[in-house]
Formats: C-alpha cells, structure tokens, sequence
C-alpha cells in the first residue's frame, strides 16, 4: 500500500482529526498566526490538536475556572510541553537549561514522566517559542512526544550497568530518531527556520500525510527488569540475553492502558509476544509494525484505534504474518525469559565500568523543593559539579549516573545538606507508587491523583505497620481518569479516577507487570478505598503463602471468594 492509504475502506466517515490532519500540511496549520494572536492566551481547537506533535498539550489551571468566570475572564490557559528523551538519557548542561526555563518561563517546576522524560508546566503562551528555542540550544526537543505517532521511546536507564544495558540503549535511540516525523513543520515554527523555495514536495515516508490512527508507544526492555512494563507497550522489544551478550529481542505486540468508563468496547491489554529477531532486524520489524497499523488501524472512531484494537479485532496471527510480509521475513520463535521485578534499585550502586550511580526515590515524579527536603536546589547543585549524566526511570525517579570515585563524597554531602540523605528509606508501597498529574492541569482529568496520592499512602502506611509489611513491595498506581497515564491496570491495587473525590479500585495484577489487575469496587472515596484494603492487607499479612506477593494473594482470595476481614493485628 502506498504511504498513509487506509486497509479496509468503510462506509462511515473519517474522525474529525484524521480530516485535520490530512489538511493541516503536514502539521502546520495556522499555528504561526495564533501563536501572534495577542487576544487571548489559547489557540484554536484544530491548533491544539497538532500542538501535540510539537510535544505541547494546550491546558488551564482548574483551580481557577470558577472565579475566573465570575471575572468574565477567560480561562487561565498555559501550556504543558514533553520533552522527547529516548531511554531517559539527560546531560548535567541539559538538565541546568531545563531548571532555569522551568523557572524563567514555566511554573518553576519539573516534572518527570512514566514515559521516562521530562514535562514542564504553566508555560504562558509568549513563553513556549524561547522556551523550546532554549532547550535547542543543548540539542533537545520536544518532536513527537505526543500526536499520532511514535512517542518517547522508553528503554532501561543506567545504560553503563552493562555491555548489554549499553548496546540496548543505543538501539532505543536510533528507533527514535528513526520513528521521527519528517516534516519541517517544528524546525520552521518554533525555531525559525526558513522554508527552501523551489523544494521538493515535503512527505512523510513513514507515517503518510495523515500519520497514524492514535498514539503508538515503544519500549526496550531487560529481563529480570520490567521497569518499562513492556506489555503496556504498542511495541516492545525484550532483550534476550545469551552468556553475557545481547542475542536479539522478543517482539511483543498490541499493549495498552486507555479504557473510556462505561464504554465496554474500550478495555486495556497486554501485548502479545509473537517471536524473536536479530538485534540487526529490530528497524525493520518496527517499520513493518507501524505501517500495518497505519494502513490497517480504525480511522473513523478514536477510541478504537489503538494498535490493540486492530489485533483484537483481525487476530494476532493475521497481525503477525502481515508483519512478516512487509519486513520481508519471518520472525523465529520466541525465546525463553523471565521478569521478576518492576522497581528501581534505589540508592548508591557500583556500575560495571567502575563509576557510581545514585537512584533518588521521587513521589510522583515532581521536582521542586518542599523543605525540609528541597529536592530541586539539590538537583541544581549536583548537576552544576557533575561530570555524568542524569537518568530517568520509567518510575519517575531520577538516577545521577557517571559518578566519579572523588565525586560521590561530594554529591552525598549535597543530598544530605538538602534533606535528601534518607529519601530513599521509604515504604516499600511507596517506592513502588505512580501516580499521574491529573488536576488542576490536565483537561481529561475527573478526579485527583498527584495531589491525592501523598495522604492516601500515609493512610495505607499506618496499616502496613500494623501488619508488620512496610518493607514488602507492593505496586500501587493512581489516575485521575482511566486513560491510564500512570499504567493503573498493571498495579497490584489501581486506583482510577472516575468522578471528583470517587474513584475504581482494581486489584490481582501480577507485580513482575505481566497480568492486569480486575476491577473490584466502584466510585469510592479515597477513605472508603482504606476501609476495603485495609483488611485485605490484614489478610495478607496472615494468611499469604512464603513468597506469595499481594497480587498473586488478592487472585487467589479476594477476587474468589470474599471473606470477612481478618481481625486486627498486634503492632509488629
């Protein structure tokens, strides 16, 4: 098929953004002329819409909508912008220009991502043109970190762990740069580059004038490690390795974590391995995955045009033998490995080439300073002095990575003079806590989530004392919707936004990221959700079997066969 030219032909007509696409010349629109529009501090609908392959999401603040119209004031609009960091990889000089435009032009924060890069927030709209132009100036961009295309791709941080974490980075960047949209469109609008007179016609030789249905998501994944949870991935490569060297990868398909509420047609899912490839054959499998959903993907309703729709509706062997066809040969089969874990290693290890790296614990991604631990002035501090780099997981934790044997004293003395010495002595519930931005920022959001989180662990905490479990590591996620930012359905207990203060509670997923959890109760509030864990966890603690992890329990218990709560348990 030729490039962008839909699979089957329907009767029912295009979705409003495929329409968009096709006429907005490859992403420009009429962005130049709203972003010089002084009137208001938005930008149109469609605008908007293409704003997010330049990597911004236009927003406003929530907490301000109702005084704001009894002003007669527009809403308080702001931008959010997403970095594009393949692996999470980010050089001191880098992160020192992020900090200052966060201060300079955003609302003085960072905040990093389950994708494993950066977003900064309350950025006015005079700001995002020197804002982006500022993070050119030390190579970075924000080019496809959201639209209908290849997003960020995620891929094991600490790449100087080994040969092998190494060798599976550097391929994680070159299928990012490889998946990137050729259009112009960002270089000339943010940037101010001139458009050659007399040029070729521009094209997309990859993604077609109307790029992809939805959003495509890709990771790079090393067993025993699921820290990028793989199979929520649209495609995702597991390195196989055989005597200490990198063999090849699993190619697993047709993950994904959005579901609309009451909408049984949407549903999250986990990708399907469907066989092995040499580490030489990984842009070709990728190209042949994203053109078959680009040709083949639903068009006509959003929320059905996820790669994982295609494949449930056409099935995985027709999927996987289209996939063969284009790449020009046949996967060999999938090759044994295990997943055990899905946490960051915390604190200060001894990477294979001699250097240091320091993994610092970061609740919900946010950096800023909230005394007595001011987190970004010590991260200012460090990486004013530090010769490596910073590494973002895909946990939204932070690794200071390169760490020379006569700079760690010096970086330890900076953590501890900020507060930061002992961070990492958390609950094990809490080292293994997502949680999404959801209010005041994000437009989707129907309940709270970032700012709703903190309370809710110190509640569950008090319990995991009681039951003598506050080491155990149990996976909790939170979302203010159930788009599924934070990846709530691959979490032993999911919290999902449904209305203002009400929320889904899901349990039973496996914590190694390899099955999703199911729902368990409906519309709660955050002290209700405590009320129905608590004596679950009470459970756990007394009847779990040696090795049994809490997902496994709660499939094994509650999800079968409710029982009354165990009685409470003396303090351990």
């Amino acid at each position: 098929m030729s490039s962008g030219q839909q699979g089957p032909q329907t009767a029912k007509p295009l979705s409003a953004n495929e329409e968009l696409k096709g006429r907005s010349n490859f992403l420009r629109g009429t962005l130049t002329q709203d972003l010089a529009d002084p009137s208001t501090g938005a930008i149109s609908d469609d605008n908007a819409q293409l704003t997010k392959f330049h990597g911004l999401y236009l927003q406003d603040d929530r907490d301000l909508r109702g005084e704001r119209r009894k002003q007669n004031l527009e809403k308080a609009f702001m931008f959010m912008l997403r970095v594009r960091l393949p692996g999470g990889r980010c050089t001191a000089q880098q992160y020192l220009v992020l900090d200052r435009l966060a201060d300079e032009r955003g609302n003085g924060t960072l905040r990093l991502t389950t994708r494993q890069t950066f977003q900064l927030h309350g950025i006015l709209k005079g700001n995002v043109k020197p804002l982006i132009q500022g993070m050119h100036t030390v190579l970075l961009d924000s080019i496809a970190a959201c639209g209908d295309v290849n997003r960020n791709v995620m891929a094991p941080p600490n790449p100087e762990h080994s040969a092998v974490h190494q060798q599976v980075y550097e391929l994680a960047r070159a299928f990012s740069e490889f998946a990137l949209p050729r259009t112009r469109a960002y270089h000339e609008i943010w940037l101010d580059e001139e458009l050659a007179a007399g040029g070729e016609t521009e094209q997309e030789p990859l993604y077609g004038a109307t790029y992809l249905p939805r959003k495509f998501k890709t990771g790079f994944a090393i067993p025993p490690s699921n820290d990028v949870d793989l199979f929520s991935q649209d495609l995702g490569f597991i390195a196989i390795v055989a005597e200490g060297r990198l063999a090849g990868f699993n190619v697993a398909v047709g993950g994904g974590m959005g579901m609309s509420h009451g909408n049984a047609e949407t549903f999250p899912r986990l990708a399907d391995v469907i066989g092995f490839i040499s580490c030489d054959k990984v842009l070709a499998i990728g190209e042949a995955v994203i053109t078959t959903q680009r040709d083949y993907g639903d068009r006509t309703n959003r929320k059905h045009a996820r790669l994982k729709y295609t494949i449930e509706d056409r099935g995985i062997g027709w999927f996987k033998a289209e996939v063969e066809r284009r790449a020009g040969f046949a996967l060999a089969p999938a090759r044994p490995y295990q997943f055990t874990k899905i946490a960051d290693d915390y604190g200060w290890h001894r990477a294979a080439d001699g250097s240091w790296y320091f993994v610092l614990f970061v609740l919900s991604g946010r950096i800023k300073d909230t005394p007595p631990q001011r987190l970004k002035a010590a991260l200012r501090e460090i990486a004013r002095i530090h010769r490596g780099d910073f590494r973002l997981t895909p946990s939204q934790n932070i690794s200071i990575s390169g760490i020379s044997e006569a700079q760690k004293p010096l970086i330890e003395a900076i953590l501890a003079k900020h507060g930061l010495a002992d961070q990492n002595r958390q609950s094990g519930l809490r080292l293994n806590a997502l949680a999404c931005v959801a209010l005041p920022t994000c437009g989707l959001a129907l309940a709270e989530s970032e700012r709703a989180l903190p309370p809710l662990l110190e509640k569950l905490e008090h319990v995991l004392d009681e039951c003598g479990l506050r080491d155990d590591a149990i996976s909790i996620r939170m979302t203010g919707c159930p788009n599924g930012c934070s990846r709530p359905y691959l979490a032993e207990i999911g919290i999902v936004g449904r209305a203002p203060n009400k929320y889904n509670l899901y349990l039973g997923a496996k914590y190694d990221g390899t099955r999703l959890n199911r729902l368990f109760v409906e519309s709660v509030t955050p002290e209700k959700l405590v009320e129905i864990v608590t004596p679950i966890l009470r459970r756990y603690a007394l009847e779990r079997t040696p090795g049994e992890q809490f997902g496994d329990f709660c499939l094994r218990t509650v999800l079968v066969e409710p029982r009354a709560p165990a009685p409470a348990l003396s303090p351990a």
